[in-house]
């Protein structure tokens, strides 16, 4: 791989991506030397410019960033390094450098995720995801498999608006399910991820 370290300084920026949940928690910078040392022993390794010296991430703190893989941008001065990381990234104590959560994003599936825990916590009468909850799990799972059958249903015809329908309300009813049982969407992904390997 080609790597085009400033002249001046012999950098180069070096993005740090979490390999599963895609977020980005750090940015620092490598020279040559710890570039080399990174892809040596797995753990990533910057060049600290305020101590003039290379520095392993998690050499003090434990919490190391486990390599996984090295892409360079198309002009070749900038590195996207996809890692695990062992523990919180920032110095700060939080898991990014932006003080932002590194949790899995399923975009709007995980809005809705939380929007179910709020509904079923909230207590509110009119609520039907709270009636859901206080009918119990016989409810819960009977209004799965009622939806389920729907889509099968509408998924023998050609009514494709009735058919994207039932598929959704059988989303979000499998999501309420979930909840009920104490688990999430990340659980799931998590068994489908470990299939896939």
């Amino acid at each position: 791989m080609t790597i085009k370290y400033d002249e001046q300084s012999g950098l180069i920026p070096a993005i740090i991506q979490d390999s599963k949940t895609k977020n980005v928690l750090m940015l620092g910078y490598m020279n040559e030397e710890a570039y080399k040392k990174t892809i040596t022993e797995k753990k990533v390794t910057f060049y600290s410019r305020s101590r003039q010296r290379l520095w392993t991430k998690g050499e003090e703190s434990g919490h190391f960033l486990e390599l996984v893989g090295i892409k360079n941008d198309c002009d070749q001065d900038a590195l996207l390094i996809q890692a695990i990381p062992h523990g919180p990234t920032c110095h700060t104590g939080t898991d990014t450098c932006w003080a932002e959560s590194n949790s899995n994003n399923y975009s709007f599936l995980t809005q809705l995720e939380t929007v179910i825990e709020q509904r079923k916590n909230s207590g509110d009468k009119g609520s039907y995801v709270a009636s859901l909850f206080d009918k119990g799990m016989n409810k819960i799972a009977q209004k799965v498999g009622e939806e389920a059958v729907e889509l099968v249903i509408e998924a023998k015809d050609n009514d494709e608006d009735l058919f994207l329908n039932e598929s959704a309300d059988l989303i979000f009813h499998f999501l309420i399910l979930l909840r009920a049982k104490g688990y999430s969407l990340d659980d799931v992904v998590s068994i489908l991820e470990s299939r896939h390997k």
